[in-house]
């Protein structure tokens, strides 16, 4: 697929996905058909270890859905378009191989919705609100936002943001489980907030990292969290003896008897 509504680029294991429809980096079904593409591209290559999401500019990561493209729209393709956004976060969510979605701008409606689907949220300090406007527009979350948020910050913080359509800090989201990081030029030290964060991406990665341990790690907590207890219990034993039987582990426990430090390789 040719990408025009997006740009894709892999360096050093870390495959970057960069929304880019200005001003406000929007996604109506065609950019969503490229996100899934590049979500696929990125989890069929073996060389990809991190994925990560962001928005072209320093104004939006992404400002949700195309306002435009919905009001000409029938509700037919309304549906439509909401059921594949759904599935391409869906497919991100279960992609074993890590998920970072770097908030170097306004992060609302469905922008907040793609970033919730991601496994980790670093927001540039002072770079913008973040929340769910969408009770504005006489409309639900509709993307996954009433599920995710729900399970990030509890049922009742969750309804309240949504009923009331209230945009935060990065720093208030923060505080309550919605952003993992908020960095400033101390974290930046120099550099542009996306390359920070493709540098902090890469300590997942081999020789770092056993990256298939942590894309187990992401699989066991993502599918489990909607089983039972017990279930997610055998979900674990399960990923756990597939990763005894990989060459990292191998590496790892054999690292660790001779004290040293070990070298993965995704294996």
């Amino acid at each position: 697929m040719t990408y025009t509504r997006i740009t894709y680029t892999v360096t050093d294991g870390v495959a970057v996905i960069t929304f880019n429809d200005p001003p406000a980096n929007t996604y109506s079904y065609e950019m969503m058909r490229e996100v899934d593409h590049a979500v696929l591209e990125a989890r069929m290559d073996a060389a990809v270890h991190v994925i990560v999401l962001t928005g072209m500019g320093e104004k939006f990561f992404c400002a949700g859905a195309n306002i435009g493209m919905l009001k000409d729209a029938d509700p037919t393709f309304k549906y439509y378009f909401c059921l594949h956004a759904n599935e391409t976060l869906a497919r991100l969510e279960q992609t074993p191989k890590l998920v970072i979605a770097a908030l170097n701008g306004h992060t609302v409606g469905g922008g907040l919705e793609v970033a919730m689907a991601a496994d980790i949220r670093i927001a540039r300090q002072g770079g913008g609100k973040i929340g769910m406007p969408e009770v504005a527009l006489g409309v639900l979350p509709g993307t996954g936002g009433t599920q995710r948020l729900a399970r990030l910050v509890g049922k009742a913080r969750a309804i309240e943001l949504m009923a009331t359509g209230a945009l935060s800090s990065f720093e208030d989201a923060a505080a309550i489980g919605l952003v993992n990081h908020v960095w400033g030029d101390a974290e930046l030290n120099g550099r542009s907030f996306v390359d920070a964060v493709r540098d902090y991406a890469r300590q997942f990665t081999p020789p770092h990292r056993a990256s298939k341990a942590v894309g187990h790690i992401k699989r066991a907590v993502q599918s489990g969290l909607e089983m039972s207890f017990h279930d997610g219990l055998a979900l674990e034993r399960e990923l756990q003896q597939r990763l005894f039987e990989s060459a990292d582990a191998q590496e790892g426990i054999r690292a660790s008897l001779e004290k040293r430090k070990p070298v993965f390789k995704g294996a």
